[in-house]
Protein backbone atom coordinates (compact mmCIF):
# COMPACT_ATOMS: atom_id res chain seq x y z
CA UNK A 1 0.00 0.00 0.00
CA UNK A 2 1.38 2.86 0.83
CA UNK A 3 5.10 1.49 0.35
CA UNK A 4 5.43 2.69 -2.32
CA UNK A 5 4.36 6.33 -1.39
CA UNK A 6 6.96 6.91 -1.64
CA UNK A 7 8.82 4.80 -3.69
CA UNK A 8 7.02 8.36 -2.56
CA UNK A 9 7.01 9.71 -2.79
CA UNK A 10 10.06 8.76 -4.16
CA UNK A 11 7.69 7.68 -3.60
CA UNK A 12 8.59 7.79 -5.60
CA UNK A 13 8.86 6.33 -8.04
CA UNK A 14 6.98 3.56 -10.13
CA UNK A 15 7.14 2.97 -13.77
CA UNK A 16 5.21 1.31 -15.96
CA UNK A 17 2.72 -1.58 -15.29
CA UNK A 18 3.96 -4.83 -16.84
CA UNK A 19 2.25 -7.82 -15.90
CA UNK A 20 2.04 -9.07 -12.77
CA UNK A 21 4.42 -6.75 -11.15
CA UNK A 22 5.14 -3.25 -11.71
CA UNK A 23 8.00 -2.31 -14.20
CA UNK A 24 11.53 -1.43 -12.35
CA UNK A 25 13.04 -0.12 -15.34
CA UNK A 26 13.17 3.56 -14.55
CA UNK A 27 13.11 2.75 -10.63
CA UNK A 28 16.68 1.34 -10.75
CA UNK A 29 17.84 4.61 -12.30
CA UNK A 30 16.29 6.71 -9.10
CA UNK A 31 18.98 7.48 -5.98
CA UNK A 32 16.50 7.15 -3.34
CA UNK A 33 18.71 8.21 -0.73
CA UNK A 34 19.33 11.71 -2.36
CA UNK A 35 15.97 12.13 -2.73
CA UNK A 36 15.65 11.61 1.32
CA UNK A 37 18.53 13.59 2.23
CA UNK A 38 17.54 16.36 -0.56
CA UNK A 39 14.24 18.61 0.69
CA UNK A 40 13.95 19.93 -2.87
CA UNK A 41 14.24 16.99 -4.43
CA UNK A 42 11.68 15.08 -2.11
CA UNK A 43 8.94 18.06 -2.49
CA UNK A 44 9.72 18.10 -6.19
CA UNK A 45 7.98 14.46 -5.86
CA UNK A 46 5.60 15.47 -3.03
CA UNK A 47 4.23 18.20 -5.43
CA UNK A 48 3.70 15.44 -8.61
CA UNK A 49 1.71 13.58 -5.75
CA UNK A 50 -0.51 15.53 -4.08
CA UNK A 51 -0.79 18.30 -6.87
CA UNK A 52 0.56 16.73 -9.94
CA UNK A 53 2.44 19.77 -11.08
CA UNK A 54 6.33 19.46 -11.90
CA UNK A 55 6.55 15.89 -12.34
CA UNK A 56 9.26 13.55 -13.96
CA UNK A 57 8.21 11.08 -15.72
CA UNK A 58 8.93 7.90 -13.02
CA UNK A 59 6.94 10.19 -10.67
CA UNK A 60 3.73 10.94 -13.06
CA UNK A 61 3.79 7.19 -13.94
CA UNK A 62 3.49 6.39 -9.42
CA UNK A 63 0.84 9.31 -9.41
CA UNK A 64 -1.04 7.33 -11.78
CA UNK A 65 -0.74 4.03 -10.19
CA UNK A 66 -1.24 5.17 -6.53
CA UNK A 67 -4.93 4.41 -6.03
CA UNK A 68 -4.31 0.49 -6.98
CA UNK A 69 -1.01 0.18 -5.24
CA UNK A 70 -3.18 1.42 -1.88
CA UNK A 71 -6.46 -0.72 -2.87
CA UNK A 72 -4.26 -4.09 -3.94
CA UNK A 73 -1.40 -3.19 -0.74
CA UNK A 74 1.21 -2.67 -3.59
CA UNK A 75 0.35 -6.63 -4.51
CA UNK A 76 2.54 -5.70 -8.03
CA UNK A 77 5.09 -4.53 -6.29
CA UNK A 78 8.41 -6.15 -6.62
CA UNK A 79 10.56 -6.67 -3.37
CA UNK A 80 12.82 -3.80 -4.46
CA UNK A 81 10.14 -1.32 -3.93
CA UNK A 82 9.08 -2.89 -1.12
CA UNK A 83 12.13 -2.54 0.66
CA UNK A 84 12.76 0.98 -0.63
CA UNK A 85 9.18 2.19 -0.07
CA UNK A 86 9.55 0.93 3.67
CA UNK A 87 12.92 2.84 3.70
CA UNK A 88 11.21 5.94 2.38
CA UNK A 89 8.10 5.41 4.63
CA UNK A 90 9.83 5.08 7.92
CA UNK A 91 11.82 8.39 6.66
CA UNK A 92 8.95 10.20 6.37
CA UNK A 93 7.26 9.00 10.00
CA UNK A 94 10.03 10.16 11.50
CA UNK A 95 10.96 13.39 9.99
CA UNK A 96 8.11 15.08 7.56
CA UNK A 97 4.71 13.33 9.35
CA UNK A 98 3.07 16.43 7.62
CA UNK A 99 3.80 14.78 4.26
CA UNK A 100 2.25 11.29 5.50
CA UNK A 101 -0.74 12.92 6.43
CA UNK A 102 -1.18 14.96 2.90
CA UNK A 103 -0.85 11.83 1.18
CA UNK A 104 -3.40 9.91 3.38
CA UNK A 105 -5.68 12.44 3.08
CA UNK A 106 -4.87 12.82 -0.48
CA UNK A 107 -5.31 8.70 -1.50
CA UNK A 108 -7.11 7.04 1.39
CA UNK A 109 -8.97 10.00 3.40
CA UNK A 110 -11.06 7.20 4.90
CA UNK A 111 -7.92 5.71 6.51
CA UNK A 112 -9.98 2.09 4.59
CA UNK A 113 -6.45 0.82 2.58
CA UNK A 114 -4.64 1.77 5.47
CA UNK A 115 -6.54 -0.06 7.72
CA UNK A 116 -6.76 -3.20 5.36
CA UNK A 117 -2.74 -2.80 4.85
CA UNK A 118 -1.71 -2.50 8.33
CA UNK A 119 -0.68 -6.09 9.12
CA UNK A 120 1.52 -6.13 6.01
CA UNK A 121 2.94 -2.75 6.71
CA UNK A 122 3.87 -3.65 10.03
CA UNK A 123 5.48 -6.69 8.72
CA UNK A 124 7.59 -4.60 6.85
CA UNK A 125 8.54 -2.09 9.61
CA UNK A 126 5.83 0.87 8.44
CA UNK A 127 3.78 1.78 11.65
CA UNK A 128 0.62 4.62 10.24
CA UNK A 129 -0.82 3.85 13.64
CA UNK A 130 -0.67 7.63 14.54
CA UNK A 131 -2.20 8.94 10.99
Amino acid sequence: MFKLVFCVAAAITISNVCGDVYDSSKLEKIDFDAIRNNDRLLQNHFNCLIEGKGCTPEAEELRKIMPEVLETCCAKCTDKHKEESNKMMNFLIEKKPDLVKKLLDKYDPERKHKDTCAEQLKEGGVDLSNF
